[in-house]
């Protein structure tokens, strides 16, 4: 098997679809937020304080959270996919308001459907 990393057009959907996700975290968009994440109960994201596990558990969240201090600006972002269908997205980041840096990697997974995450691991810097 022929495994391409970075192919080019496969490095712009994933793209689109991450910048679809910073325009909607930074909106508290939460519909466009729960549709980029895959509805599986396989799907899990860790958060600085929470570990969610299954889209339901994610959605539950996204639903109860306090949305001040989301938007934020984007200081490295590094994507690698590997073929087709799988990709990562891994970011820095400073949120505007609070001026707190962190981190942030996504798996992506491309489906029927277009790309969702299927694993996310955010963490704030000390």
């Amino acid at each position: 098997m022929d495994m391409i990393i970075n192919r080019p057009e496969v490095l712009a959907g994933v793209k689109a679809a991450f910048d679809r996700y910073e325009r909607a975290l930074g909106e508290n968009d939460i519909p466009v937020l729960n549709e980029l994440f895959w509805h599986a109960e396989s799907t899990v994201r860790y958060g600085a304080t929470e570990e969610l596990y299954g889209y339901n558990a994610i959605a539950g969240f996204r639903a109860a959270r306090d949305p001040s201090d989301l938007k934020r600006v984007l200081t490295k972002v590094v994507f690698t996919t590997y073929g087709e269908h799988f990709a990562t997205a891994s970011c820095e980041y400073r949120r505007v308001e609070s001026g707190k840096r962190g981190r942030q990697m996504q798996t992506w997974m491309r489906t029927p459907d277009g790309w969702k995450i299927v694993a996310a691991h955010v963490s704030l810097r000390g």
